[in-house]
């Protein structure tokens, strides 16, 4: 459900930044993509070296996305002389790879939108090595932790090459300057502002409790700002127990915010039936809350619901908790299951700030590549959040609960997402929901 919904927004957040940027959507077919600005890496094959190669890359992006992602590949075919095509996994990428795996038939490239595929697919000798060439592109474009996150047992499999921000917090402009305050910086702050609208009549929060996801997103950002990049590296891999004190540290944080009924909209009962998207509606097609903490995909939503981007529609960064501002991060990693010259070469195009940079060009897109500049993208917000993404260097990490085994980090009413919104329902027994989430982690890191 998570994945699904995300792929909606997502979708039709492409459409927004368009209209909010003055850029537009293409369509599929062979319209070339803008040729990259200057200042990108050396070209990662030379012209026309693969003509007479196909090469099949598969994906779950439909609609906006994949029309955009069909450009990217416009200008691949038309540098090297390649044909690509393009197949839609839909959204159980695992679904549909698998039979084509086990019959000996799968897509050159596959896209996937999980790290935790990547050891999956590994361990059962799916995955082809990268090419040097498409390692150098790696190491000259993206920091070490993303070449770590493409990597099993030491060996580099994927490349990062798509982004979702999830370090944000989205408000409704009228309500924040009819009680007279400013966006917050700093996580007191960020509690202090509640606690003013709350004064002014309008509950602050709008919480998306019903939606498990959401909080874990919510836990992953202040911790990474308390913990640090080196523990919440840690926690993830379940290196340290969910009895850590770094992880109550968190869950009190949270509890100041939370643990107020006067802060949520519809009480707590409320916040814990209200799903995504319904609480992003609720603060701009109703009008009846302030804020909204989750990603840039809020933006969809937003506009769906008749408030314009930049203008009703806001967001800042999300607030330090700690000494890290944090920026977490969703996305979809590349990787060859064939290994042919075709594939790599596309890689290594992929990888390259040359290919980042035509697709930075196209609405609804970010880049993990530190060497894509900003001023490429055809909006302001897409070219604030992708500088937040550039400056935040080697504190930027990846989304914990995707890491996680599925029946910890990923499940409807199980594990980290049930015990979360336990936690919302009663912020007294942060103990017990420690030991409640450590029991859960044991289990699902054994299998």
């Amino acid at each position: 459900m998570r994945k699904t919904m995300i792929t909606a927004t997502t979708a039709g957040l492409a459409l927004a930044l368009a209209a909010c940027g003055g850029g537009s959507t293409g369509t599929t077919g062979t319209t070339t993509a803008p040729a990259a600005s200057g200042g990108a890496s050396s070209a990662p094959a030379a012209a026309k070296t693969l003509e007479g190669v196909t090469i099949e890359v598969a994906a779950k992006w439909t609609g906006p996305e994949q029309e955009n992602f069909q450009k990217v590949l416009d200008a691949f075919q038309a540098k090297t002389g390649a044909k690509v095509t393009y197949s839609s996994t839909g959204e159980d990428t695992g679904a549909y790879l698998g039979p084509r795996i086990q019959g000996g038939s799968p897509p050159d490239v596959a896209i996937l939108p999980q790290p935790g595929l990547v050891q999956q697919y590994a361990d059962a000798k799916s995955l082809k090595p990268l090419a040097p060439e498409v390692i150098k592109q790696i190491d000259e474009n993206y920091t070490p932790y993303w070449k770590e996150l493409g990597s099993a047992d030491g060996q580099v499999y994927g490349v990062l090459v798509k982004a979702a921000h999830k370090s944000l917090v989205w408000y409704r402009d009228q309500a924040f300057a009819d009680a007279g305050v400013q966006p917050p910086a700093t996580w007191d702050d960020l509690v202090k502002a509640a606690q003013t609208v709350a004064d002014s009549g309008t509950p602050p929060l709008s919480l998306c409790g019903a939606s498990g996801w959401t909080l874990t997103d919510l836990f992953e950002n202040v911790y990474l700002s308390t913990a640090g990049p080196e523990n919440y590296t840690k926690l993830s891999k379940h290196e340290i127990p969910w009895t850590d004190p770094s992880v109550t540290t968190a869950l009190e944080k949270i509890a100041q915010l939370t643990g107020k009924k006067e802060y949520l909209l519809g009480g707590t009962s409320g916040a814990l039936q209200t799903d995504f998207p319904t609480c992003v509606t609720q603060v701009y097609g109703q009008d009846k809350a302030a804020m909204v903490i989750e990603a840039d995909f809020v933006g969809t939503t937003a506009e769906e619901s008749g408030a314009k981007l930049g203008e009703e529609a806001k967001y800042f960064p999300f607030p330090k908790a700690g000494e890290t501002a944090p920026v977490v991060l969703g996305g979809d990693i590349a990787v060859a299951l064939k290994d042919s010259k075709g594939a790599m070469a596309l890689l290594e195009y992929l990888a390259s700030a040359e290919g980042g940079e035509v697709w930075a060009k196209l609405p609804g897109y970010l880049s993990p590549n530190r060497n894509v500049s900003p001023d490429n993208y055809p909006s302001e917000l897409t070219k604030q959040l992708a500088q937040t993404i550039i400056s935040a260097g080697e504190s930027v990490r990846y989304d914990m609960s995707d890491l996680a085994p599925s029946a910890f980090g990923g499940t409807d009413g199980k594990g980290e997402w049930k015990l979360l919104q336990d936690f919302v329902r009663d912020p007294s027994k942060i103990k017990e929901i420690q030991k409640s989430l450590e029991a859960e982690a044991a289990k699902a890191w054994k299998k």
